[in-house]
């Protein structure tokens, strides 16, 4: 039976069960019913490694104006102040990236105006450019920079009372112990479906894990794994021309975006992660509906996703 295992990624979630629903929901709508096609599904879930409880199972969690545009989801940066130097050069490095400190010109609800012309096109598109409110990017991508950093660095943090996490660790161990259970005793094509910083955890895990169980294929979705401040600090060191991770990937990689989602803006990744010098993953370049181009949901809606999915799993 062929199986997926999905990852998550940035901000506060459901539970992990109406999550996982609502993927299959989702990729249905797009036209492949996983289900229907006698595919088994899971779900790596962390969010609770980073929050302290889920969010209500009916939330329009990924909404501009209900889950990250919302004040209850202002990230603090305060944990900043007390970072090492290294580790403080990468998140000033990161927010000069994204640019989120930059003053928005019209108060924080100043959104750009529509862009003109065809957005495809726009190859060099700043950070600013991307047609949110200011206060709105600011949000995603202050949870951006503490799940990355967090991640990256190992960084200790609780999330309730009497919990603590060495985040990195934890979360290594909860992907590698889910795809251990999904490989076991299983035949069929195994295909990792990854979404936003979800992208960054999965691919930390199939290259740079030792136990990591191998795969057929990997699907990334809105994914920061383009932005070098990302990449460069992999440990062990990155390295452009053999950064595909070859010996737990067995076929393709193939990596889903959209130009206007702001996670995603170093979007193009097949040359930044090369297998021997060549560049072979299949960048796929989607339209997501709306001002809010990074939510799961619309990317799963997108036939060309369903597409490439379907091939990887032989249906």
């Amino acid at each position: 039976m062929p199986h997926v295992t999905f990852i998550h990624g940035i901000a506060n979630k459901p539970p992990k069960e109406k999550l996982l629903e609502n993927w299959e929901a989702y990729l249905a709508q797009g036209g492949l019913d996983l289900a229907a096609g006698g595919v088994s599904t899971s779900m790596v879930y962390w969010a609770d490694v980073m929050y302290a409880e889920p969010v209500a199972p009916d939330a329009d969690f990924e909404s501009v104006e209900e889950g990250l545009g919302t004040a209850a989801t202002d990230e603090e940066l305060a944990w900043v102040e007390d970072l090492p130097a290294k580790e403080k050069a990468f998140v000033e490095s990161f927010r000069e990236k994204l640019g989120f400190d930059i003053e928005s010109p019209e108060g924080d609800h100043y959104a750009p105006p529509p862009l003109e012309g065809n957005e495809d096109e726009l190859e060099a598109l700043n950070f600013e450019a991307i047609p949110l409110p200011w206060f709105i990017k600011r949000r995603v991508m202050k949870a951006l920079l503490k799940d990355v950093h967090h991640y990256l660095f190992n960084a200790k943090f609780s999330p309730r009372p009497g919990e603590e996490y060495q985040v990195q660790d934890h979360i290594r161990r909860l992907f590698v112990d889910q795809l251990k259970q999904d490989t076991a005793n299983r035949e069929g094509p195994h295909v990792v479906v990854s979404h936003s910083m979800g992208t960054v955890i999965s691919y930390d895990c199939l290259k740079n894990v030792p136990d990591c169980p191998s795969i057929s294929a990997y699907m990334t979705v809105g994914s920061p794994l383009g932005i070098s401040e990302v990449h460069d600090n992999f440990k062990p060191n990155y390295d452009k021309r053999d950064a595909f991770p070859s010996d737990r990937v067995a076929g393709d990689w193939v990596n889903v975006y959209d130009r206007l989602d702001p996670v995603a803006f170093d979007a193009r990744i097949k040359n930044d992660y090369q297998k021997g010098g060549n560049q072979v993953v299949i960048d796929e370049k989607v339209r997501n509906s709306g001002k809010w181009r990074h939510s799961s949901y619309k990317y799963y809606g997108q036939q060309a996703l369903c597409n490439h999915l379907s091939k990887l799993l032989t249906l």
